[in-house]
């Protein structure tokens, strides 16, 4: 059966400054919100929720790395990079491992739990000098990360890792050219990271925007892959080759998450002869701000989810999608409740699959 995860991100409502101050010491209005927000995230259906990620993800895991300097130009390294030892672990996660007894109880069930980690492409990108050796020195810190944040108790586990890496494909990077260093170096810094979490029976996905560069089918130890709705991945016939061949799976992207694009598609259904789809789509931003219009109705219906579910299932066979979901982080969202009406929306299209 297919199961549902979300990528992380929820767009914020209250005190952000007083969550951001709490955060390093894991403290009552942190803790209060990262609890909540991850049972509601459960409560919507989702069967693995990733940890409710409210933090810009690049700062989150730069913070843990010692040696680092950062210069107008960029970080720069001082020293060879490390773990800050009081910054091992992803505070979101341990707040939820500190929680599971009471998590557990309030859903009824054991609970799984997915967390995403910046990969060491896209954190290489903020670098001042950005040298092909320098994805084996990320990818040492956030494969230690990883070790210290993965865990199985009575109450829960770390299901899924999921390494983001949005810039990769969609950035041009020389550093990656055909039988460059830098690209065995990103290899290896990837199959580094997923192994950790592979060899403990957790699940590892590779989450993309752009999958046009198909290094991502060489490393052994990754076994999902997903990218946005309207990339080649879902409708291509060498995708389906390359799974069987790699024995990998997909994460099938159901949704949008782009809001202006739910907007776009709204608008140019019901008014087709509207021009100045720009004008449009900034007023109906200004009316929802405003509390005039439910940014609800501007959600794709569940019935058109699971369409696209079951397109993706035909292409390349129920065995070989293992999870569906958005396509992308909720952040964007114009309201909270409205984030979890589309998680809701997601969960109950795939849940109406049960019979496939």
């Amino acid at each position: 059966m297919i199961k549902s995860y979300d990528v992380g991100s929820m767009p914020f409502e209250d005190d952000y400054k007083k969550f951001l101050v709490e955060c390093g010491k894991l403290e009552k209005y942190f803790e209060k919100k990262i609890v909540e927000s991850f049972i509601d995230k459960i409560l919507c259906g989702i069967d693995v929720p990733n940890y409710p990620q409210y933090r810009d993800m690049n700062e989150m895991f730069l913070e843990k790395f010692g040696g680092l300097i950062k210069t107008k130009d960029g970080y720069m390294l001082e020293k060879p990079l490390t773990v800050k030892y009081e910054k091992r672990k992803i505070e979101e996660v341990e707040v939820l491992k500190r929680n599971l007894g009471k998590i557990s109880e309030k859903v009824g069930f054991k609970v799984k739990i997915k967390i995403c980690v910046t990969g060491p492409h896209t954190l290489s990108w903020v670098f001042a000098y950005r040298d092909p050796e320098i994805f084996l020195q990320i990818s040492d810190v956030l494969t230690r990360i990883v070790e210290e944040n993965i865990f199985k108790v009575k109450d829960g586990e770390i299901s899924i890792l999921s390494l983001d890496e949005p810039l990769f494909g969609v950035v041009d990077d020389s550093r990656l050219d055909y039988g460059s260093t830098g690209r065995e170096n990103l290899m290896k810094a990837w199959e580094k990271i997923f192994y950790t979490a592979f060899s403990k029976n957790v699940e590892t996905v590779l989450h993309l925007h752009n999958t046009t560069d198909p290094l991502y089918w060489d490393i052994k130890s990754l076994k999902i892959i997903e990218s946005h709705v309207e990339d080649p991945l879902y409708t291509s016939k060498y995708t389906r080759k390359m799974l069987e061949q790699t024995d990998k799976f997909l994460k099938a992207s159901v949704t949008p998450t782009d809001f202006d694009k739910l907007i776009k598609q709204k608008i140019e259904k019901e008014y087709p002869q509207k021009e100045n789809i720009l004008q449009v789509i900034g007023e109906v931003w200004k009316e929802i701000k405003r509390g005039k219009l439910n940014p609800k109705i501007f959600l794709e219906d569940i019935k058109i989810i699971q369409l696209r579910l079951e397109h993706i299932i035909k292409m390349f066979g129920v065995e070989r999608i293992l999870y569906a979901g958005p396509e992308c982080g909720l952040k964007s969202f114009p309201t909270y409740q409205c984030a979890l009406e589309c998680l809701k929306n997601v969960s109950d299209a795939t849940k109406n699959l049960k019979s496939i």
